[in-house]
């Protein structure tokens, strides 16, 4: 099967589906919790954005903002389950950080969150560390942050 990633911006109607995709399976794993975190999912700031396709069809995508001057925070990666386990969340994982880089960023952040271990191996295989829990997320039990120098 071929996959193809492309850039595209936040208001690709691909990466808006996709990210309804993620927000109801975040709720299946949290429940009502998830309502919170939501305020820190808006996409309306976010400008980099990939989708990866699958034979056309839309199956994974990732983003960033920036956090600060030299770091980027990686935001709303998701490949839909029938499509996971072979390796489209790592090509997610590259081509943002190759965009960041492009763009002169240092050092990527992201929060995944306990009920997700599947994420949390996914960004340690792919250099991220544990970090503290950066704002907005330093009271949140539930949160795992990761930090990765980018190359």
């Amino acid at each position: 099967m071929g996959f193809n990633i492309m850039r595209v911006d936040n208001g690709n109607r691909d990466f808006q589906k996709l990210i309804v995709f993620l927000d109801e399976d975040l709720t299946r794993r949290y429940g009502p919790i998830q309502k919170h975190f939501a305020q820190f999912n808006k996409v309306d700031c976010i400008q980099d954005v990939v989708v990866i396709y699958a034979e056309g069809i839309p199956v994974g995508c990732g983003a960033f903002k920036p956090y600060d001057t030299e770091t980027v925070e990686f935001k709303r990666i998701f490949v839909s389950a029938e499509y996971r386990r072979q390796g489209l969340a790592g090509m997610i994982l590259r081509e943002l950080e190759m965009m960041a880089t492009a763009k002169g960023f240092r050092s990527a952040i992201l929060e995944t969150g306990v009920l997700q271990p599947e994420a949390i191996q996914l960004y340690r295989k792919a250099g991220f560390e544990i970090i503290p829990n950066y704002e907005p997320y330093t009271e949140s039990t539930n949160s795992v942050c990761m930090r990765k120098t980018l190359a």
